[in-house]
């Protein structure tokens, strides 16, 4: 099954870009298609192989920070072609 996951990492500490940019960079080297904006990253895959890979790295990234929030969005369907019609 296709998923689309939204996340948004928050280390609380004033520090917060680099655990972020590290986040991302590994997020971009896995086999998933990876799209980013400003306020969130989104990772589109087969649920199988996506949730796995984003608990090990959730898990590894939490190891980095001392304080820290992820925000993660979990939608069953591949919306990496998605385009507004307004």
């Amino acid at each position: 099954m296709k998923v689309s996951v939204e996340l948004t990492l928050t280390p609380l500490q004033d520090d917060f870009e680099t655990p972020i940019k590290e986040f991302i960079k590994e997020l971009r080297t896995s086999k998933f298609v990876v799209m980013e904006n400003p306020l969130s990253t989104q990772v589109y895959g087969d649920f199988d192989e996506v949730i796995p890979f984003l608990t090990t790295l959730i898990k590894k990234s939490f190891g980095t920070i001392e304080n820290g929030v992820l925000q993660m969005k979990l939608v069953k369907s591949d919306r990496s072609d998605y385009e507004p019609d307004f």
